[in-house]
């Protein structure tokens, strides 16, 4: 059953995105840093009527260097592990100061935002307790794969064979030798109303599934492709290129869960091998071929997963459009 608030949506175009900025330029993003785009793009889909909590990490960094803000809506930065609990007591007080007539009865976005560390690692706990409790708010999850902020270091959400400080390979060690978490599974397993990814390769899409999100009530959660050129070993001016790569390997599909429902977004038809997607980075620069090998085939059976999960819905064809940057 779709979201009643969705049932007549209307999504933005290349010709009709608005103007809004909530994160203002003159940033400190690294040089090619994917994950200012992609919540820049986000975040302009919302709009500027809203209230964002903020995890430490590398957003917070470059947007907040005192006395500086590049924020134009209201934000406030928490500890690392708490941006679902305090976006929950921000809906919950707004709630009870409408209640008394303290402030006008307006419903208004509350945003949390972490990295991946801050939400499939340390900040787990405070975003399924949010979930469960049916808060009405949208968590953005950056997805680099890594606690970059501090020194990339490995998280939960680092592909396995990648290599960061704390998972190095060498003679004992491929790199990092567990899979990545699938936390947007984790998400749609709380039975919450819209659960989606999003690539900033795919402007259009995943400024379209923010809006969806922020307009649904109750929990939604996104989780958004962040590609780190600092991290990765990456050259800046391939952010957008490996966000298309990551779709056209299916390494990192689009697709949305909208009351239990997957909808797949973008039908890769012919694949490209994932080693198209490692020759750029140097993360994965020490894989062996028996190695790709076993990475193409377990991405082969989780899309295949995905695509039996979706199979009532509607599929499009992959888009040729292009980011914006």
């Amino acid at each position: 059953m779709m979201d009643a608030a969705l049932s007549n949506f209307k999504g933005y175009t290349p010709k009709s995105l608005p103007r809004v900025e909530p994160l203002a330029q003159g940033h400190r993003a690294c040089q090619g840093c994917g994950e200012i785009l992609a919540l820049r793009m986000a975040l302009k889909a919302i709009g500027d009527n809203m209230i964002v909590a903020s995890a430490t990490g590398c957003m917070e960094i470059v947007t907040s260097s005192y006395p500086q803000s590049a924020w134009n809506v209201p934000w406030i930065h928490v500890a690392f592990e708490n941006a679902a609990a305090v976006a929950s007591g921000i809906e919950a007080g707004r709630k009870a100061l409408m209640r008394k007539g303290r402030i006008p009865n307006k419903r208004t976005t509350i945003v949390a935002m972490a990295g991946d560390g801050g939400t499939a690692d340390i900040g787990l706990q405070a975003l399924s307790g949010a979930l469960e409790r049916g808060h009405d708010f949208v968590y953005i999850c950056l997805d680099n794969e890594a606690y970059m902020n501090t020194g990339v270091q490995r998280s939960s959400s680092t592909p396995y064979g990648a290599m960061t400080t704390t998972s190095p390979p060498g003679q004992l060690s491929i790199g990092q030798s567990t899979w990545k978490k699938n936390m947007p599974a984790i998400a749609v397993a709380h039975e919450i109303p819209y659960v989606a990814t999003g690539s900033p390769a795919y402007y259009t899409d995943l400024m379209n599934k923010a809006k969806k999100a922020a307009l649904v009530k109750g929990p939604a959660y996104l989780h958004l492709y962040s590609p780190c050129p600092t991290g990765w070993r990456l050259a800046p001016e391939l952010a957008v290129e490996i966000s298309r790569l990551a779709v056209q390997t299916n390494i990192f599909p689009l697709y949305e869960v909208v009351d239990g429902q997957y909808i797949l977004n973008k039908k890769i038809r012919k694949p490209k091998p994932v080693e198209e997607y490692f020759k750029l980075q140097g993360r994965f620069r020490h894989l062996d071929k028996k190695t790709v090998q076993q990475i193409q085939e377990r991405v082969n059976r989780q899309y295949e997963a995905l695509v039996r999960k979706a199979a009532s819905a509607e599929i499009e064809e992959e888009p040729t459009e292009e980011a914006a940057t």
